[in-house]
């Protein structure tokens, strides 16, 4: 994050470039439908690199949308609202435009990266459509593959070139940050007794999330121990499963059918992800 600021030549320390971020014009737009176009040019974006990436492509499309306005107050700053194939509905990326000094722009990618694709609509929507498994299976919600995903998505879109000035990958950094104070807030809250205070306390000091987005954070982590946990959990898996496929595959390493073969059976526990994902690399060095 500090070689990061060093780009913009910024002068002054973390804590100063953080109230920067959070009170500088620049990072915010001034309308609903402002924020909505830019979430959409980034999804477009995005969908612009995915065949080189992806050997197979969801046929459910999805939309960007705002969050509902009866919930948008303490709804998170986005979301995934699965679609339905059979019914004709399409997937939504939810993006929660109440507020807008608390939405800056800088975090708008990795966000869309999570949420929309490659994140949770391509896997969920790919999920939806899988062949030859049961119902249950197509539609799960194994957090720790799910969200593990959505978080392996951010770090994706770095490689696509999705982000495109060092104020975007800061946003993608302190994203990062934010899952790290996860980890932090979870275990203090539900196993050694912390504050609402204390777990503020790391947010505040190590990311740039917006005052709000915490706020909202802390209430979803008091009600919902260990799920912050599996995000980071799933990520570090997925992570190691493509380092060992690269370095067993070597030049037969292909990252659109490692891809493929991570998300065309639909979720499942890490464990059986791992076991799956050794066969397919068995698979490929006979191919």
């Amino acid at each position: 994050m500090n070689a990061v600021i060093a780009e913009t030549d910024f002068k002054g320390d973390f804590a100063a470039f953080q109230a920067h971020l959070r009170s500088d014009p620049q990072f915010y737009v001034t309308s609903r439908q402002a924020l909505l176009e830019k979430a959409s040019e980034i999804a477009k974006r995005i969908d612009d690199q995915l065949p080189a990436w992806f050997g197979t492509l969801p046929r459910l499309t999805y939309g960007v949308r705002p969050v509902p306005a009866d919930i948008e107050k303490t709804y998170t700053t986005g979301r995934y609202f699965s679609g339905n194939p059979k019914l004709g509905i399409a997937g939504g990326y939810m993006v929660n435009t109440y507020d807008l000094r608390q939405r800056p722009l800088y975090e708008l990618p990795a966000l869309t990266l999570h949420e929309a694709v490659p994140g949770h609509h391509l896997q969920i929507a790919l999920g939806q459509e899988a062949e030859g498994v049961p119902y249950f299976r197509r539609e799960a919600n194994v957090t720790a593959f799910t969200e593990g995903w959505g978080l392996y998505a951010e770090k994706l879109g770095g490689e696509m070139g999705i982000y495109r000035d060092p104020y975007e990958r800061f946003g993608r950094l302190s994203y990062e940050m934010w899952r790290a104070c996860r980890l932090v807030a979870d275990t203090g809250l539900h196993w050694k007794g912390w504050s609402l205070d204390q777990a503020r306390e790391c947010f505040t000091k190590n990311s740039a999330l917006s005052p709000l987005n915490i706020e909202v954070e802390l209430a979803r982590y008091v009600s919902w121990p260990g799920q912050a946990l599996a995000y980071k959990t799933g990520e570090m898996k997925i992570v190691a499963i493509r380092e060992k496929a690269k370095a067993q595959l070597g030049g037969k390493f292909d990252i659109r059918r490692f891809h493929d073969a991570m998300l065309l059976t639909g979720p499942m526990p890490l464990d059986m992800l791992e076991r799956r994902m050794d066969g397919w690399i068995a698979e490929e060095k006979a191919r």
